[in-house]
């Protein structure tokens, strides 16, 4: 499974971004998705994630009441609506998906970025202050 992640770009500090991942090629919609991000020096963190069916998300308490994690089964696509950036969002945000479809964990599962089987090659957010 090959992933793309999509929407990156510069925007002023309060503003909003939506991100997209979506695999390349024919694959199965049903696997559990998530969002990182690794901002220059430091490690990748964990951000965001949602499971196989879209009922349940998972945020990062840097994150919660900010950002919005969703997918659409039928496009194949997840998406994370960012609002209200600020400069410490700034970042490379990666995509990944877990190896096994319709499978439900827990949410130390999906925080960890050993936990996910396929990543995408990242797409750069910069918030200016």
């Amino acid at each position: 499974v090959q992933l793309q992640a999509s929407g990156g770009g510069l925007v002023q500090a309060g503003g909003s971004l939506r991100l997209s991942c979506a695999p390349s090629g024919r694959t199965s919609s049903y696997y559990a998705m998530g969002w990182f991000r690794q901002a220059p020096g430091k490690e990748r963190k964990f951000v965001a994630a949602i499971n196989w069916s879209g009922g349940n998300t998972y945020y990062a308490d840097s994150v919660k009441g900010r950002f919005t994690i969703s997918r659409d089964n039928a496009k194949n696509t997840v998406y994370l609506q960012m609002n209200n950036l600020s400069p410490e969002d700034t970042a490379v945000y990666y995509c990944a998906a877990t190896r096994t479809p319709f499978t439900y964990y827990t949410y130390s599962f999906y925080t960890m970025g050993s936990s996910y089987a396929y990543w995408g090659q990242g797409t750069q957010v910069t918030v200016s202050s």
